[in-house]
């Protein structure tokens, strides 16, 4: 009988079978609903981020900076070592705010590509993963984690080393696509954000607690926010259409759809109305995660 790998979120071992996807097993969690793939990738199938970023991806639309210029200012109540962990930082926008706000910002990235470019900035980065850079307890006031915990062959263990290496009231901040948001609702496995061997897992918000849980985070707050109506008109276009190919592309429409919402005041407001509903109803295409030591 063939070995099933078990829950990443929870450790269960009765996911039910929800279809195949890039030759791999889809799977999903009886207990907690997080979706996942039936076996980790061998060597032979592997994601490779040494390819992942190239010239193009290695830079972000400019009004991503004041969205980061935000968020990096909500955070500055955690200040006191003022030491900053961006974890898989890619193309480091997110380092490169943190730093002009007067951070003391620290990255960890598996992508020689990216290390380089952060390297070739000035910042102190580490290629490798989080427990091989052997930081001390306690180190940091903020650790963030954008879109990163799909693609971990062995998600706990990073989050443990993340509260590990948090000073005692230190913030962990990620964001990870959620397996109960309205497009996977709509698509099921046929979303985009299903696509092993890149993404291995897709958590439920029940499963990103369960794991804060384990880690040892106790003030916990998610939010479920966005969705991407793109995605979902494209599909059915398709499917009702008999179309073939189907070059949709989630980044570049993504991005397009939030520097409209953020391009005044009037349309950042119908997109917070928007995200409080989605969090609401629970149904937002991603979940954030707060989570303090």
């Amino acid at each position: 009988m063939e070995n099933f790998r078990p829950c990443p979120s929870c450790g269960a071992k009765n996911g039910k079978i929800r279809g195949a996807k890039n030759n791999f097993q889809i799977r999903e969690c009886s207990k907690c609903l997080t979706i996942f793939t039936g076996h980790l990738p061998r060597l032979d199938e592997s994601e490779n981020y040494d390819s992942y970023y190239t010239e193009a991806n290695l830079k972000v639309p400019e009004f991503i900076y004041k969205r980061l210029s935000d968020l990096v200012e909500s955070f500055s109540s955690y200040r006191q070592t003022n030491r900053w962990l961006d974890i898989g930082f890619g193309a480091g926008a997110l380092m490169q705010v943190a730093a002009e706000l007067g951070w003391d910002v620290y990255g960890i990235e598996v992508s020689k590509p990216a290390v380089e470019q952060a390297k070739n900035l000035g910042f102190k980065v580490f290629h490798g993963e989080l427990h091989e850079a052997n930081y001390e307890d306690g180190f940091f006031d903020v650790v963030t984690a954008s879109e990163i915990l799909e693609h971990l062959y062995e998600p706990q263990k990073l989050l443990n080393e993340v509260h590990r290496v948090l000073r005692p009231g230190g913030l962990f901040w990620a964001t990870t696509p959620s397996s109960r948001g309205i497009t996977p609702r709509f698509l099921g496995i046929d979303w985009t954000v299903v696509s092993p061997p890149e993404h291995l897992q897709i958590f439920s918000k029940r499963g990103v607690l369960i794991m804060l849980k384990n880690a040892g985070f106790t003030k916990i707050r998610l939010q479920t926010h966005g969705v991407n109506p793109f995605e979902i008109i494209n599909y059915f276009q398709h499917y009702f259409l008999l179309k073939k190919e189907n070059n949709f592309d989630r980044v570049i429409t993504s991005y397009q759809i939030n520097e409209r919402l953020e391009s005044s005041s009037m349309k950042k407001a119908v997109k917070r109305a928007l995200n409080y509903v989605l969090d609401l109803a629970q149904i937002g295409d991603s979940i954030k995660i707060y989570a303090c030591k």
